[in-house]
């Protein structure tokens, strides 16, 4: 169905799409190149929401060369007005031949509605080449999209024996700065990093992402139920931050400290608890839920293993980072807890190995769903 040459081009444009990886947030990831008897004339892709999608780039570059040309473009291009114009609109009046999207726009207002009315209108369009790469720049975005919840990722370093802290509750540091600077790459990616109040008050984390150059910081997130932490947190003096609370807030002196937080211009979401009454753990589901209705497609979660174990509990996690280090810690925090304890193996969760790379002295081991 496509050529060794059309495969080519999509490929470029998914290492266009690439280069929006870690600026798109809340939009998709997506990349585009134009040709014309079989040299590209235009490439682009999509760098920051509210600016020009990767479509309307790439025309601009070929200019008069994209009538009768071939567009690769990684997703659907979009039908529908959102911050710019549609690129289906865009395609048309410059004269397109045909179009090639890697996959569907799983967007409500898009679901093949971009293709159809290419189609419509004479442009010849194929669809789905390099279906799985585009998927895979996009999980959070296409799970938004599908599910109404963001694509989480946890990530962990741990010992040979799957211990994340010593019996005394430290585990600064377990890996070597190599993990942990990839660790930094993978919270650049995503649209809000979190933690719970005991990761916090143990090791007093900034989520942030350093080391590396990044132009945007994503939303660092609290777990706080009954808004214990200090509003004269260092956490606060950096910009976006929030704490999600389960606290009455129409008590005196629960309003006061969420004023106070407020004050530091951290965000205050108020949230159901898992126990149905106040000051109870986060109803975690209805946090992803608000997360993603917010925009969010990516949840990096830098957490101790109750909370962890929690989010598994609950089958929140999609994706999970396990960077190992060579050393055995004996007794101490595990993964994730409380699981279990299991009578039988089939009981156990069992993921999907993607990948085990050798890193600094350890590895990072990457794991997935079955179903993700």
């Amino acid at each position: 169905m496509f050529t060794p040459q059309e495969t080519q081009f999509m490929t470029r444009a998914l290492e266009l799409a690439e280069r929006g990886l870690w600026t798109t947030t809340p939009n998709p990831r997506v990349g585009c190149v134009v040709v014309r008897d079989g040299e590209v004339v235009g490439e682009g892709w999509h760098e920051k929401a509210g600016q020009a999608h990767a479509e309307v780039v790439a025309l601009a570059a070929a200019g008069s060369r994209a009538r009768g040309s071939s567009v690769f473009v990684t997703l659907e291009p979009c039908a529908h007005t959102g911050r710019v114009g549609p690129c289906v609109d865009a395609l048309l009046q410059a004269g397109v031949a045909s179009v090639v999207a890697a996959m569907e726009d799983p967007n409500p207002l898009v679901q093949g509605r971009g293709l159809a009315r290419l189609r419509a209108s004479g442009v010849s369009v194929r669809c789905g080449l390099l279906s799985q790469q585009a998927h895979d720049l996009n999980p959070g975005f296409v799970k938004r999209m599908v599910s109404g919840l963001p694509w989480v990722r946890a990530k962990s370093a741990i010992s040979l024996d799957g211990r994340m802290a010593l019996p005394n509750g430290r585990s600064q540091w377990i890996t070597d700065e190599v993990c942990r600077k990839d660790g930094h790459l993978w919270r650049a990616r995503a649209c809000v990093i979190a933690t719970g109040l005991g990761t916090f008050l143990k090791d007093s984390p900034m989520l942030t992402v350093r080391g590396i150059d990044t132009p945007r910081q994503p939303l660092r997130l609290l777990l706080d139920a009954r808004l214990d932490v200090d509003s004269g947190s260092p956490f606060f003096s950096a910009p976006n931050a929030a704490v999600a609370t389960t606290a009455d807030l129409t008590q005196p002196d629960m309003r006061l400290r969420a004023e106070r937080l407020r004050e530091r211009g951290a965000r205050v979401l108020d949230l159901p608890s898992v126990r149905g009454g106040p000051g109870g753990p986060v109803d975690l589901r209805a946090l992803c839920e608000r997360l993603a209705a917010d925009g969010c497609n990516e949840l990096h979660l830098e957490s101790g293993g109750r909370l962890a174990g929690a989010f598994l509990q609950e089958d929140l996690i999609d994706e999970w980072l396990i960077y190992q280090a060579p050393v055995f810690l004996g007794e101490g925090a595990a993964l994730a807890e409380p699981l279990g304890p299991f009578e039988r193996l089939d009981q156990a969760p069992r993921w999907r190995l993607v990948e085990a790379v050798p890193m600094g002295d350890g590895q990072r081991i990457r794991l997935m769903r079955p179903s993700a």
